[in-house]
């Protein structure tokens, strides 16, 4: 049995995050050791204001995601559930995709980053530049999202209409009929007004702290270029699925790039541009994954799965308790 990790997003974070994981498994109880003690204060004690701050977010989410993948790795091989490999009934990872901030989660696990407090330290210098980014020369916010449910066209003539000349653009692919837009908050405000003109659209504010993978973006872009510039990176052991495309990360490589290289550019290119998720959840599918596993804190990439593929199966891997009938769904499957 094929199967795709998912890796959770910045969107997908609540207070006591991973506790259940810290106590239950070593395997995920030493990758938050690893972090550190503020990590593990900000993910178990944190607050819903704290967690929402984009530079605390992102390295508590990427901490709890890459301790859900240890805990659920360990438990695979103490289980003897990935020896005999896809063709021979087993369990085997065909490739991996992370949402936004958790594609460094996918990148960490499929060895691009050479450790675990490397890739951290990438994420907090991420964390950092955006926030930063997403604020005026007062350090007030200035930007906003809105998750806006309809068809993919009309969304995106809604987005046209509304833009009047500010930073306003469809940043979010999730599903054929759920599509987020992010830019200057005067904008977002005119867009969700049209949406509610327009028959047949909706729309929903997300509660995040500015306009992720917008042109507001581009310092931040610039600022992480900067950051990996001197990082080494190395090509992926199992396929990685970019944002930026849905497809294969390494897709598209001229000869004359190394692999480090190739991955530098297309890091400051993700804080930038839209999130294609539902292209890679169809592009994944047609490459034989029969079998999601969304890990890390939260839900949205399995309820994503089930709307873009209601035909697949998508199992969370968010603490200990899903964890078990994660496990338990995989022996029944491959048995």
């Amino acid at each position: 049995m094929k199967a795709g990790l998912l890796f959770a997003g910045q969107g997908a974070q609540y207070e006591g995050m991973g506790k259940s994981l810290y106590d239950a498994h070593p395997a995920a109880r030493g990758i938050f050791d690893r972090a550190g003690d503020e990590i593990k204060h900000w993910c178990f004690e944190g607050t819903k204001e704290e967690l929402r701050q984009t530079h605390i977010t992102q390295p508590a989410v990427f901490t709890v995601t890459l301790a859900a993948h240890a805990a659920l790795t360990d438990a695979l091989a103490r289980e003897n559930l990935t020896a005999r490999g896809a063709d021979g009934g087993g369990f085997a990872v065909a490739g991996l995709a992370g949402f936004s901030l958790g594609e460094y989660a996918a990148l960490t696990a499929a060895g691009c980053i050479a450790d675990f407090e490397s890739a951290l330290a990438l994420v907090e210098k991420r964390g950092a530049y955006m926030a930063e980014a997403g604020r005026d020369e007062s350090g007030a916010q200035r930007g906003a999202m809105l998750a806006v449910f309809g068809e993919r066209g009309a969304v995106l003539a809604a987005v046209e209409a509304a833009r009047a000349g500010d930073i306003l653009e469809a940043v979010n692919f999730n599903a054929p009929a759920q599509t987020v837009a992010a830019g200057d908050a005067a904008a977002i405000d005119r867009l969700r007004k049209k949406v509610k003109e327009t028959d047949g659209l909706k729309a929903v504010p997300l509660n995040v702290s500015t306009a992720f993978h917008s042109p507001m973006m581009a310092p931040a872009a610039e600022r992480l270029a900067e950051a990996v510039r001197g990082m080494e990176f190395s090509a992926p052991r199992v396929r990685v699925y970019a944002n930026t495309t849905g497809r294969d990360l390494m897709e598209g490589k001229p000869a004359a790039h190394t692999d480090a290289a190739w991955i530098r550019a297309r890091l400051a290119l993700q804080l930038k541009s839209p999130v294609y998720w539902q292209e890679t959840i169809e592009n994944m599918a047609a490459d034989g994954v029969e079998l999601f596993i969304e890990l890390g804190p939260g839900r949205t990439l399995t309820g994503l799965v089930k709307k873009i593929k209601p035909e697949l199966r998508a199992l969370p891997v968010e603490d200990a308790e899903s964890l078990d009938a994660a496990l338990a769904s995989i022996k029944e499957r491959i048995a």
